[in-house]
């Protein structure tokens, strides 16, 4: 069974670098280079950037979901208590991450997607801009905490 597990957590570890990558890129490097443009090429870049990325990163988010709960069943199935705990905090993390996209980017991305598409500048452009950054370190944080955890439990698993 050790193959189905470490393919599994592999799976979910790729999945969920990758929209770690995609967040931390945008914390480190998106927003420095948002606040030296203005606001129509500010809503062109961001409402287009959402119009793709939702919907191709949308699979790759929900195969780390699901491939990080399989990794929490598969721990349990292989005994191993310390994975299927590290496991469980990777959902959790994954789960606050989703709740915050849902809540408040998601909502943002609508916005500015429509705005981009429509050649558009809604008079709160820059605050829907603020507000949609006001969380991109923490859900950065959120998924980096879930690619280390999903190692962490590989890792255990593998030792079990």
């Amino acid at each position: 069974m050790f193959w189905i597990d470490t393919i599994t957590a592999t799976i979910a570890i790729v999945a969920t670098a990758v929209i770690f990558g995609t967040d931390t890129l945008t914390a480190l490097v998106s927003r420095a280079a948002f606040a030296e443009i203005d606001d129509r090429a500010l809503v062109q870049f961001t409402g287009r950037s959402h119009r793709y990325g939702d919907r191709r990163l949308s699979v790759v988010g929900v195969l780390s979901v699901v491939f990080s709960v399989a990794t929490v069943g598969l721990a349990v199935l292989a005994q191993s208590v310390p994975a299927a705990v590290v496991a469980s905090i990777v959902v959790v993390s994954l789960a606050v991450w989703l709740m915050l996209f849902a809540r408040i980017s998601a909502p943002i991305n609508k916005r500015l997607t429509a705005a981009a598409l429509a050649d558009e500048v809604p008079a709160d452009a820059r605050a829907l801009q603020e507000r949609w950054e006001s969380i991109i370190v923490l859900r950065s944080v959120l998924q980096g905490v879930a690619v280390v955890g999903l190692c962490v439990a590989l890792a255990l698993i593998a030792a079990a």
